[in-house]
């Protein structure tokens, strides 16, 4: 796999592996500079964050600052999130924020952040179908015009309702949605795993979707693409009794199924015979489907991130992808 691609409206080579900044001392606002000059030194440009990510825009904009190196990184970030409240009966949305001023307060605040003037990808964190996608476009394309924003899309967002942005977006000369970050990962998603209609890829019931970014021109970042850690070590193909004790209340549900397993014990097989890691695995067979696709992964530990870039030197093929799926 080439280890970089191409997002239309941005005019600078995009590293398939992106370095996801949801980490827990980046979000607490602490630098870890040494971990993102390894992963630049690696080759990985990309760097995703997001306004709900506690204080992560201000540790990756410390960075940015201090290194001098903003015409070499690609940077992401995500806004108009919902406010959502969880407990015990799961997560509920509290209000829905796909508003024109809550998109831009959520950008201010971000480019203050990050310490720029200007954004390479920005996403919507959400829909709300209940807005017209006409009025979204319209919004979002202002901030491209302003100079604030390079490219935009959503995450979470349906492809259909991509579709419809693009759609009404050529016929009004607007900017079109031209990246999407879904879930998708080897194992499928058992439920609504961040609340407000987390959207995935994964699975035969997303065949026509996947079909769809085959044949269209909007870049997928995949985010969860080792699903929360599943094919990271901490559990083994053939834990699936002892799941509720080694699954986090988060993931338990999302990725604890018979199936999910079963996958987990193929693609430890498979990755024995290929002498490479099962999350090396896991990550190269998200870029066996033919899709122009970037793969968000973050960690604590550098020799992480080189065994993540490791999964673009992994040959899979079709029929070996199809068998990780269904035996």
């Amino acid at each position: 796999m080439e280890r970089y691609g191409t997002i239309v409206g941005l005019d600078k080579p995009v590293s398939r592996m992106i370095f996801g900044c949801a980490i827990k001392p980046m979000n607490q606002g602490v630098r870890v500079d040494k971990l993102l000059d390894r992963a630049l030194e690696l080759g990985i440009n990309a760097f995703d964050t997001a306004r709900v990510y506690g204080e992560s825009e201000a540790s990756l904009g410390g960075w940015v600052r201090e290194r001098g190196n903003r015409d070499k990184v690609v940077l992401l970030s995500k806004g108009g999130h919902p406010v959502i409240e969880f407990s015990e009966k799961g997560p509920e949305v509290k209000k829905r924020r796909i508003t024109r001023k809550d998109i831009r307060d959520d950008l201010e605040t971000t480019l203050l952040k990050l310490g720029v003037d200007e954004l390479d990808i920005y996403l919507l964190h959400r829909d709300d179908p209940s807005v017209p996608v006409g009025e979204i476009a319209e919004w979002m394309d202002e901030l491209v015009k302003e100079g604030k924003v390079r490219t935009i899309g959503g995450s979470n967002w349906t492809y259909q309702r991509i579709a419809q942005q693009r759609a009404y977006a050529a016929a009004h000369n607007l900017t079109p949605f031209t990246v999407s970050s879904p879930h998708y990962s080897l194992a499928e998603l058992g439920c609504d795993m961040y609340g407000d209609g987390c959207v995935t890829l994964t699975g035969e019931k997303n065949d026509e979707a996947r079909k769809w970014y085959r044949e269209n021109p909007v870049a997928i970042i995949s985010y969860a693409s080792l699903s929360n850690g599943f094919f990271g070590g901490k559990v083994h193909g053939n834990d699936y009794e002892n799941r509720a004790q080694l699954l986090d209340p988060l993931s338990l549900p999302a990725f604890g199924s018979r199936e999910n397993f079963a996958r987990l014990q193929r693609a430890e097989q498979l990755a024995k015979e290929k002498g490479c890691t099962t999350a090396q695995l896991a990550l190269a067979w998200c870029f066996a489907d033919g899709m122009n696709l970037f793969a968000a992964a973050g960690s604590t530990h550098m020799e992480r991130v080189e065994e993540n870039l490791g999964a673009l030197d992994i040959p899979l093929s079709k029929e070996e992808a199809d068998w990780l799926c269904n035996g």
